[in-house]
């Protein structure tokens, strides 16, 4: 825990909002309870909140849910601008150094954009897995242990995806397009990191 506690000094400096759980089930409840009935929520990719099931109990709790994971490909787009623009955006982040900064990687660029801009508020998921050291870890981590996991998951054409490797590819498939610090709390976003004593997503 000292190290949990160390990034909750740093997010707490940082004027980010933060919680710790241990359980996701537990995570997953206090989430649902910071989310009215009437609240546009928008979800960004992420397999930790797919493991939550956040889209199902929103859904049946009559929430407006946008998720382009959730549509057909046709309407993907369109998906993803509404959800940027949500009362609520939830999405999880790929490392969580232990200075609190949120490093993201990503190939439309959708998810991370509507981490820093665009809804009301931001609920961002991190399991114990994606914490990292420091910045220099915290890339290396995600391109060993998210892109390629997620470019076979997603059928692209990438040489990490036979490979497990990144390689700085030129793909038309590549998916590390935009990459994101998140150092201090953005201007005009109610951000608030979730901490998760489990391993979940990339």
């Amino acid at each position: 825990m000292s190290k949990i506690n160390t990034i909750l000094r740093n997010l707490e400096k940082k004027g980010i909002q933060f919680s710790y759980y241990e359980t996701a089930e537990d995570a997953k409840q206090a989430i649902l309870k910071e989310i009215q009935p009437d609240n546009v929520v928008g979800i960004g990719g992420s397999m930790t909140i797919n493991s939550l099931k956040l889209y199902e109990e929103l859904k049946r709790a009559g929430n407006t849910v946008y998720w382009h994971w959730k549509v057909d490909a046709s309407e993907a787009n369109e998906v993803r601008r509404k959800a940027s623009t949500a009362d609520v955006y939830l999405t999880s982040t790929n490392a969580l150094t232990e200075e609190g900064e949120l490093i993201n990687i990503d190939g439309v660029g959708n998810r991370v954009a509507a981490m820093f801009y665009g809804p009301k508020k931001v609920i961002v998921v991190c399991g114990i897995n994606k914490i990292s050291t420091d910045l220099i870890s915290a890339i290396d981590r995600i391109k060993a242990r998210s892109c390629p996991p997620n470019a076979k998951r997603l059928g692209l054409k990438t040489p990490c995806a036979e490979t497990d490797i990144c390689n700085d590819c030129l793909s038309k498939d590549r998916m590390c397009n935009v990459t994101t610090i998140i150092n201090h709390k953005p201007m005009t976003v109610d951000l608030k990191v979730i901490i998760i004593g489990e391993e979940l997503g990339y």
